[in-house]
């Protein structure tokens, strides 16, 4: 396939994406960058930890990506007496076949929505390992897989430590990104209570792109062209974390992996069919915060997460951008 012919074709999919981030854009007022973000996860194939404060709209927005897309949706409200069986399924034994037959857990579906991730205990997000790495499951000796596109779109608060578990860095490091959803603007609040629905699954919006197109994408996204500059960039940044004083670790090399298929994601969501430093730059801190922590202890999650945003901010401003 020639430049011109990969030129039309990420075109058309900028006018595909575009058309999905309108259409969530209608019930999630005014946050079009989380938006963009959620997209770029998705279409990278990645899965996406919501860390805010309750009641902002993290169920909402995954409810709304999966009506758009087609796809299905699951909800599993994570608390300290979950059992791995009650997210991934139970072997039952059946009467009239004389043998175990595998009942399917919530995990099986296209948009797992895990709410409340960090109340649940350890052995239990650990069960989500697998599935999130591989897109499979491990019962008994048999593997189960799970439908494609498949996306753990999670959500914690970070502000209340009573009864939660922190997430391991083994698990941090399987979301491809961590964002904030952040208070809406003052008029987009306003539209919000003129349109009065608490529920989110009051809201139905009509899908707008098939599931199908969306596995096509994500099939597109590994192939974008990242030139060799960029990829030293990559490195650049990813070594910096690694020198940098603060941090207990640098960034691993599975981070380095992430970011560059989260640029070649932002890209193509642009139109593009190569990657350019600004893909790079605008997904960093989604994808490099989570996957840092810093040697000094602080006073809550949120001062540290402030902290790490800021140190982070300083080697992207300090690495120099290939012209």
């Amino acid at each position: 396939m020639n430049d011109t012919t990969h030129a039309v074709q990420a075109s058309t999919i900028k006018q595909t994406l575009d058309q999905l981030k309108a259409n969530i854009g209608k019930v999630i007022k005014g946050k079009d960058e989380v938006i963009d973000q959620v997209v770029i996860c998705l279409i990278a194939s990645g899965h996406l930890l919501i860390e805010d404060l309750p009641g902002l709209g993290k169920t909402t927005m995954a409810y709304c990506l999966a009506r758009s897309i087609e796809c299905t949706f699951s909800r599993i409200q994570f608390t300290s007496d979950l059992l791995p069986s009650d997210v991934i399924g139970v072997s039952i034994y059946d009467e009239s076949v004389k043998e175990f037959v595998f009942k399917r857990g919530p995990i099986f579906a296209n948009i797992l929505l895990a709410d409340e991730i960090n109340r649940t205990t350890p052995k239990t997000q650990s069960a989500l390992l697998e599935v999130m790495d591989r897109s499979k499951v491990s019962v008994d000796g048999q593997t189960h897989t799970v439908a494609a596109p498949f996306m753990v779109f999670a959500t914690q608060n970070p502000a209340d430590y009573e009864g939660t578990f922190p997430l391991p860095e083994s698990q941090l490091d399987r979301f491809l990104m961590r964002i904030q959803m952040g208070y809406p603007a003052y008029e987009k609040e306003l539209e919000i209570l003129n349109n009065g629905l608490l529920r989110y699954d009051s809201i139905q919006p009509n899908p707008v792109v098939t599931r199908a197109d969306i596995q096509d994408i994500q099939r597109l996204v590994p192939l974008i062209y990242v030139e060799e500059s960029v990829l030293h960039y990559i490195l650049k940044l990813v070594t910096a974390t690694r020198m940098e004083s603060e941090f207990r670790a640098g960034v691993s090399t599975r981070g380095s992996l992430s970011l560059k298929l989260a640029a070649q994601a932002a890209a193509l969501a642009d139109g593009r069919s190569f990657v350019i430093p600004d893909d790079v730059g605008n997904v960093v801190l989604p994808v490099f915060t989570h996957r840092l922590s810093l040697h000094r202890q602080t006073s809550d999650t949120l001062e540290e997460r402030r902290i790490v945003q800021s140190l982070l901010q300083r080697i992207i401003d300090a690495v120099p951008t290939p012209v």
